[in-house]
């Protein structure tokens, strides 16, 4: 059963490993990344809840969700105030093509909902044109895309 479990000292080493396929590096940030950006916006008086995604007790993959914007974020979209975000998925190319993206994002949804950092309107998201698997999943989902942009990335929303 697939499952969420917060980044922890436990966990962080093993969820350091997980990669995604060398064509998809374009895509996504490495989780080192994810997890340094997740600190820098904790300590700006932000929000991030990053997370492994475990089938049983093996991690798969790795996500993790944003609320509102933090204190050095200037060029924030404007739906980035006061709702949530899926800010990193990924999968590991080992575990990929078995479902996990999809059930991954039902998971983060769940969690969004339970509303951690308060009510919210909106949960976003963002990624590369390019990315059509992205763009699939996250469509069949109910995300919209609004034509906005984040940096190179188009916006899609969710009305929560």
């Amino acid at each position: 059963m697939l499952r969420l479990e917060a980044v922890n000292g436990k966990n962080i080493w093993k969820l350091l490993e997980l990669s995604v396929d060398d064509c998809q590096k374009e895509f996504v940030a490495a989780n080192e990344i994810s997890i340094i950006e997740a600190y820098t916006a904790i300590t700006a008086h932000g929000y991030a809840y990053p997370f492994g995604i475990y089938d049983d007790d093996v991690p798969v993959g790795f996500l993790m969700i944003g609320f509102d914007k933090d204190d050095y974020w200037d060029d924030a979209p404007k739906v980035a105030t006061g709702n949530y975000n899926l800010w990193r998925l990924m999968i590991d190319k080992n575990y990929q093509h078995r479902g996990f993206g999809r059930q991954a994002v039902k998971l983060a949804l769940d969690f969004i909902k339970t509303f951690p950092c308060g009510q919210a309107e909106y949960c976003w998201l963002s990624y590369e044109l390019e990315n059509q698997v992205a763009r699939k999943l996250y469509a069949s989902y109910g995300f919209v895309e609004t034509g906005d942009m984040d940096g190179e990335e188009i916006i899609a929303v969710l009305k929560l």
